[in-house]
């Protein structure tokens, strides 16, 4: 039971990963398509839940021992996902939502795999196996389907 909450839990990520981008840039274009401001609003808004939610949720006693006692590393996850939102809301109205999500997906497939298969981070090593990476290579071909296909067919009606 618990795998299939858990799926739907990453799918519902998915779901809310797509409309934050097309939300977010709609927030960017309100604002004098400024995408910096408009992700700075988001992350502080997303900051201020969690916050929220930690305060009434988190057992903060056991944070404060381990907090000062973290490898440098370890601080990156919230400039990435800085990095995430504001790459988001400056590519969805470029190259739209599901060509950017698309992209994404590919791109943390592809570091996901690497991620995993070297146990980088500390994760627990899952090998690569030659049916993940032509999974992947499936799925990259339906990138350049997706993105190119209609150039695809003008080229082969000419």
């Amino acid at each position: 039971m618990n795998n299939i909450m858990y799926t739907l839990m990453a799918l519902a990520g998915g779901v809310g990963i797509s409309f934050q981008a097309a939300i977010n840039s709609r927030l960017s274009a309100g604002l004098g398509t400024q995408p910096l401001v408009a992700s700075f609003i988001s992350f502080g808004i997303g900051a201020l839940c969690l916050g929220l939610v930690g305060l009434a949720m988190a057992d903060w006693q056991s944070v404060g021992a381990g907090i000062g006692q973290q490898p440098l590393w370890r601080w990156l996850g919230g400039f990435l996902g800085a990095g995430f939102v504001f790459t988001s809301v400056f590519l969805a109205p470029r190259l739209g939502v599901t060509n950017v999500m698309f992209l994404f997906i590919i791109g943390q497939l592809t570091s996901g795999m690497f991620i995993d298969s070297l146990g980088l981070f500390q994760m627990p090593v899952r090998a690569a196996q030659w049916w993940k990476i032509a999974g992947l290579s499936v799925m990259l071909c339906g990138l350049c389907l997706f993105m190119f296909g209609e150039r695809l067919v003008q080229l082969v009606r000419h």
